[in-house]
């Protein structure tokens, strides 16, 4: 691969220079969903599908991009003197965004690059190719001008970029567990404060199965920003009655207690899946300690319910691909993956019923929905790395 994106970055850019190849994951968030932003658990793990960056430092300002997930569009010009959100500029509003970042935290970048990116994450997924762009930005910029930033700074950079300059209200989830990725495990994280475990995924005999739904969506645009914002209201009616920072410090029985204070049905449902969905993965996680697969399946079932039910971000899209899913024999558990509305479902198949799965959950969802799904078995990776 890493030949390949050298041959092809000389044709577009031209040789010679000191030329670098990277790689940074995407991720897939096994269980704790829309919890990261509530002050709850998540338990994401990075994949060894992502995106690779081959970058050339310059001796101007000048930025040349250039995707070959968008090659007809061809080399895209900025300079680092015009650093601003642009609607025109697409896809590399994401690297300008973490480069602005970096302005803003006091790492001023002292020269321009020319940087071809190539992602092998089906675009649109959920599977945070954003958040990969993000962090392997920062990667870059951080190998190539020597800047002192830990994994973690990368991470923090990444949301700061997206929230401020591309808009989008995003917890931290993404970037950590796509910075911070570990080969055969998951990231347990606290997001209220940062602190997190690395939990071995041991999967025996069975595998991590993403189906893709192909239905496209937009973070920005979608009901992400609106969901946030009810969860904000319905915390700051609990906090009449009770003394808490975040939805993630509640446990079921003291929601239950002061629920009353929420003054809308609506509201009550969202800042119940919060609750109830940071329990979940605390719980979850303990079964995986416990050599307890069958529990972790059953509690990722659950999570799609309160998703589709309580949050209502599902869609008949992930709901069919989650609701076929269950029907097949070795199917331990699925539910949907991301902020919904499209994107992926992830599901712990046993090795032997994979083919099964594939087939059934495909034609089924291809005779409902009108189109294909697409369907990954993969792997535990690494974060970001130096190729």
């Amino acid at each position: 691969m890493k030949a390949e994106l050298m041959k092809k970055f000389a044709e577009y850019f031209g040789e010679g220079g000191d030329i670098r190849a990277y790689f940074a994951p995407g991720r897939v968030n096994l269980i704790g969903e829309h919890t990261d932003y509530n002050g709850g658990h998540v338990f994401p793990c990075a994949l060894t599908i992502g995106t690779y960056g081959i970058a050339r430092k310059r001796e101007d300002r000048k930025l040349r991009f250039l995707s070959l997930n968008f090659e007809k569009l061809g080399i895209l010009e900025s300079s680092l003197d015009e650093l601003k959100p642009d609607k025109e500029a697409g896809w590399t509003n994401y690297p300008k965004g973490v480069m602005w970042a970096f302005g803003q935290k006091g790492y001023e970048i002292p020269a321009g690059m020319d940087l071809m990116l190539f992602g092998n994450i089906p675009n649109g997924s959920g599977l945070s190719s954003s958040a990969s762009v993000e962090v392997l930005t920062g990667y870059i910029l951080r190998d190539m001008f020597g800047f002192e930033v830990t994994n973690t700074d990368l991470a923090l950079t990444g949301q700061f970029s997206e929230n401020q300059f591309n808009g989008v209200n995003c917890g931290i989830m993404d970037q950590f567990a796509i910075a911070m990725g570990k080969a055969g495990h998951a990231i347990f994280l606290d997001t209220s404060d940062l602190s997190y475990q690395y939990a071995p995924v041991e999967l025996k005999g069975a595998k991590l199965v993403i189906a893709c739904s192909n239905k496209k969506r937009g973070l920005g645009d979608s009901k992400y920003n609106e969901r946030r914002s009810e969860c904000e209201t319905a915390l700051e009616e609990i906090r009449r009655v009770k003394d808490i920072k975040s939805l993630g410090e509640l446990s079921e029985a003291e929601f239950e207690e002061c629920r009353a204070a929420v003054k809308d049905e609506v509201r009550v449902r969202r800042a119940k899946h919060a609750v109830y969905e940071n329990q979940r993965t605390i719980r979850a996680v303990e079964a995986l300690r416990n050599n307890d697969i069958t529990m972790f399946g059953q509690l990722m079932n659950e999570s799609h319910v309160s998703l589709r039910d309580d949050y209502e971000v599902t869609g008949i899209e992930l709901d069919t691909l989650v609701e076929e899913a269950w029907k097949i024999e070795g199917v331990i558990g699925s539910r949907m993956t991301g902020a919904g509305f499209g994107g992926c479902t992830v599901s712990i198949v046993k090795d032997e019923a994979i083919p099964e799965f594939m087939d059934k959950v495909g034609k089924a969802y291809k005779e409902k929905i009108g189109y294909a799904a697409d369907f990954y078995a993969v792997e535990i990776g690494d974060g970001p790395v130096t190729l």
